[in-house]
């Protein structure tokens, strides 16, 4: 298994939008646990640590990705 610390940072449209649970809802191989977080009205990041396999994690991040969030790798 591999596993990785992701930083996402969240644009205000985001903030309200139940991302967390529906990464973990698709994404059903993965195993996420919440390091860190800062949310406040207009702004929020969640680091985040990811195990899964490889392709699960590359494939979650692109889909975090595409739904808007900015993603950092912070390390494995």
């Amino acid at each position: 298994m591999a596993e990785q610390v992701i930083r996402l940072i969240f644009p205000p449209a985001q903030l309200n939008t139940p991302v967390i649970n529906t990464l973990i809802r698709t994404y059903q191989d993965i195993t996420v646990n919440i390091l860190r977080a800062e949310v406040t009205e207009d702004y929020g990041w969640l680091e985040v640590h990811i195990v899964g396999t490889s392709a699960m994690i590359e494939s979650a991040v692109s889909w975090l990705r595409n739904q808007g969030i900015e993603t950092q790798t912070l390390g494995a």
